[in-house]
């Protein structure tokens, strides 16, 4: 019986891009076909209302049908089928879900049975899917046009030394008991790409074009910079993350759509300088995680 992999795609597009990557590795080394699930995943998202957001790349994956995702009922289809699960060893799994947000080597060394397996897992790690970085890089290519006004941004930031850096809100507050990353860990990554590079210009990527212009003023005034955001290229999370992989360096927030941004572009740039929060945020006491075993890379410079 051929082997299936069906991945539940949730979260943001730097989420589901962790999901679709490891699974796209594990149905590689075990010949199976990949699927994706994209609706399950958002039904209950109502608090950010996420969607799909992987349809405007090369992705060589077809989506599932209602009887793949365990509809109808599917809430309580999969619930069962986890926890029948459970008691297995995790090659006799035939739902796997993460338990927890640490690497977990075994996945990486996972045999499956044949038939049909159901994969619910984040997998934020380069370790799942590191050896299979060629892969992604096709995959991950813009399927669509890119609109004039991405092409001339695009090409302002290939003609400059240029840095992304990117702060992710997700409240309003950046003191030590909000989940956005303070101002004290740009000032310090700012301050060290600058030894290392000072001819550089800096393109701000950011959700809140206000409260980003407003808090990094200071830090970036005697610097040349220029502010991106959605709402200026279209409103598209697409072009925006495509915009940002032409960056040559990378100053990171605790974002994953950052992550993947400063990752996929270091595998086509030499020299590339990539700084991130160490800062862990526990994801029980927030609305995101960071930190934790296994997210960054040892070649980045963690602060």
């Amino acid at each position: 019986m051929p082997r299936k992999v069906i991945v539940r795609l949730k979260g943001g597009l730097g989420n589901q891009l962790f999901c679709y990557a490891a699974a796209r590795r594990l149905s590689l080394v075990n010949d199976a076909e990949l699927v994706l699930d994209t609706v399950s995943g958002f039904e209950f998202d109502h608090i950010y209302k996420r969607t799909y957001s992987l349809a405007g790349f090369s992705i060589p994956a077809r989506l599932a049908t209602p009887q793949e995702r365990m509809e109808p009922f599917g809430r309580i289809r999969r619930l069962f089928a986890r926890k029948l699960s459970e008691s297995k060893p995790l090659d006799k799994r035939r739902y796997i879900q993460q338990v927890g947000v640490d690497f977990d080597p075994n996945v990486v060394s996972l045999r499956l049975q044949e038939g049909t397996t159901y994969f619910d897992a984040f997998g934020q790690s380069e370790k799942y899917f590191a050896d299979i970085r060629e892969q992604l890089k096709q995959d991950l290519k813009m399927s669509t046009t890119v609109a004039l006004d991405c092409r001339n941004a695009a090409a302002a930031i290939n003609s400059t030394e240029s840095v992304a850096l990117h702060m992710r809100w997700f409240d309003n507050g950046l003191n030590e008991n909000s989940s956005n990353i303070s101002l004290s860990y740009y000032a310090q990554a700012i301050a060290q790409l600058l030894t290392k590079n000072p001819a550089v210009h800096f393109f701000v990527f950011t959700d809140r074009p206000d409260n980003a212009t407003g808090a990094l003023e200071s830090l970036l005034k005697t610097n040349q910079y220029t502010l991106v955001s959605q709402a200026k290229v279209n409103n598209c999370t697409e072009t925006d993350f495509w915009l940002m992989r032409q960056c040559r360096h990378f100053i990171i927030g605790n974002s994953t759509f950052a992550w993947w941004a400063a990752w996929l572009a270091e595998q086509d740039k030499s020299g590339t300088l990539v700084f991130a929060p160490s800062r862990n945020v526990d994801p029980l006491h927030s609305v995101t995680a960071w930190g934790f075993p296994g997210l960054l890379p040892d070649r980045w410079t963690a602060l």
